[in-house]
């Protein structure tokens, strides 16, 4: 599932982060700079492609980079698709040791560096160690397929969600965020149900899924979901009418709280030592 290529991180978190800085968030954003060389070798470009706001998006993360005494960063924002092949934004990217993409809408990374000299940049550099991080939107852009739309609090229904192309940094996947704190287990599930090859990751706000290799774990206040439908034998999905419920059997639903990990090729969690977990808090 993960690329076997691919050596580089992903810190891909639920959002929240940045709005309401908690000992959590800085948590997850020191990992995030560890990973990526660490607060004196660390370089950080923040992509503020996905907001509207790149101003206020800019403003949080220097505050936040503040709260840990952390000075190497820069900024890149793209408003327009031609900026995705100019020179000097490459090269900022060339020279980073991580990538750290804002919320917003995720259909705007896509849209304005997919496929483009930048998205290329990115996965060759991520295929030689890079680290990317993204919130939110910047999480949800990570994998295979992106949700675009959705409706939450709701059961799963055909035609309910809408799935665009994602930056392909995880195979067969699609992350939705801001997970439990907005209801989004029936829009994930639809999307699953309707992509039954695709495994669907839902992750609460400042909570983090760090993927190494194979292997992802959990960081943060929250849990990350698994939705997976390799042992589902029954979907009425062929057969309904746009709007009405849809019909799932056998579909692996799991819940991994800080600590638990989860192995992407095998699409199954990884059992711990709960009691020792416990005691070690």
């Amino acid at each position: 599932m993960f690329k076997k290529e691919d050596k580089g991180i992903l810190v891909a978190v639920g959002g929240g982060e940045s709005a309401d800085i908690t000992d959590d968030s800085i948590k997850i954003i020191e990992k995030f700079i560890e990973y990526s060389g660490g607060i004196n070798k660390a370089k950080i470009i923040v992509m503020t492609v996905a907001t509207n706001k790149p101003e206020e998006a800019r403003e949080r993360y220097e505050e936040l980079f503040g709260r840990i005494n952390f000075k190497n960063f820069d900024f890149v924002n793209i408003t327009d698709r031609s900026e995705a092949y100019e020179k000097e934004v490459l090269k900022k990217i060339e020279s980073a040791t991580g990538l750290y993409f804002t919320g917003g809408n995720q259909l705007h990374v896509t849209a304005l560096t997919g496929g483009s000299p930048l998205h290329q940049l990115i996965l060759d550099k991520f295929s030689e160690g890079l680290v990317i991080g993204g919130t939110s939107a910047g999480a949800m852009m990570m994998s295979s397929s992106t949700l675009v739309s959705g409706e939450t609090d709701c059961a799963p229904r055909l035609g309910a969600i809408e799935v665009a192309p994602g930056m392909e940094l995880i195979d067969n996947s699609i992350i939705d965020t801001h997970f439990s704190q907005r209801g989004r287990h029936g829009r994930l599930l639809s999307a699953v149900v309707h992509n039954p090859q695709a495994i669907g990751i839902g992750i609460d706000e400042r909570t983090a899924m760090i993927v190494q290799g194979n292997k992802f774990e959990v960081v943060g206040e929250g849990a990350v979901t698994v939705i997976c439908a390799k042992n589902s034998m029954h979907t009425n999905l062929p057969y309904i009418k746009t709007d009405e419920t849809i019909s799932a059997f056998g579909v692996d639903f799991h819940v991994l709280p800080e600590g638990y990990e989860y192995d992407l090729s095998k699409r199954e969690p990884i059992t711990p030592n709960t009691k020792k977990m416990v005691e070690g808090k």
